[in-house]
């Protein structure tokens, strides 16, 4: 067991463990996006080439708990366009992992991200533009291949969950069991190409297991939450990480 955590920080650990349940509470009452909060902060502790498989492995664990509890709320045909095509995404994405430059892909997502307020008028606007089905086709390849080398990639697929009518439960719910099934495939990628070892399993893990908490606990929250207000904090938790993906690479 002592050979299983030489050369682990444990400051980091109980970090990333109290880091997950903070930030999948956020996710969940706000549709998403705590662990895109957690890139600047793991990049930071970590280094920018650790963090993307330790939020992915960590995401991926805690997503297990938050299908259970929103399983009834699943928009299966959304899964069938967006899946196959995003776990073709995370397999490219893995091969050309360590050659891509990750830092102006940052800033036009954190630039996008930033846009939905104007998009939605502060919240007043339930929809801001026309979304089809087919278009989760070429979105999962797409967010796929970027979320595999960013790390976290969640909140910018909201405006189109929220554009093709999804709310609250529905949104988390499909947003999850895609992530889950994206999750694999990225997981698996990063394995294959030697991108997962020891030390980033078991920093994952630590943030998987707070993000199993952090579900849970986010639940409860977000049955006492109105529709209107679910929206607000979306595109709120959208600007934010628009802006921490931004602040990060050009500070």
């Amino acid at each position: 067991m002592a050979e299983l955590f030489q050369d682990i920080n444990i400051v980091y650990l109980i970090f990333l463990f109290l880091a997950g349940i903070i930030a999948f509470i956020i996710s969940t009452i706000s549709g998403g996006g705590g662990a895109l909060i957690l890139v600047p902060v793991l990049n930071f502790l970590l280094g920018t080439t650790k963090t993307a498989p330790v939020i992915n492995l960590g995401t991926f664990i805690g997503r297990p708990a938050r299908l259970i509890l929103f399983w009834k709320h699943i928009k299966w045909k959304v899964f069938w366009y967006y899946v196959p095509a995003a776990v073709l995404g995370a397999w490219v994405a893995g091969w050309f992992f360590t050659s891509i430059e990750s830092s102006w892909l940052q800033i036009l997502v954190g630039l996008f991200l930033i846009s939905t307020v104007f998009q939605y008028r502060f919240g007043k606007k339930e929809r801001s533009f026309p979304v089809k089905m087919w278009f989760f086709i070429p979105l999962g390849f797409v967010v796929s291949l970027l979320g595999t080398v960013i790390g976290a990639l969640g909140p910018i697929l909201n405006p189109f969950y929220l554009n093709l009518g999804l709310d609250k439960e529905e949104l988390i719910a499909t947003k999850t069991v895609n992530s889950f099934f994206l999750g694999i495939a990225q997981i698996g990628s990063y394995t294959f190409f030697g991108l997962l070892y020891r030390e980033l399993w078991i920093y994952g893990i630590a943030l998987g297991l707070g993000a199993v908490i952090g579900n849970v606990l986010g639940k409860k929250f977000l049955s006492k939450i109105k529709s209107s207000t679910f929206r607000k904090l979306l595109i709120l938790l959208m600007v934010v990480s628009g802006i921490l993906l931004i602040y990060n690479q050009l500070k």
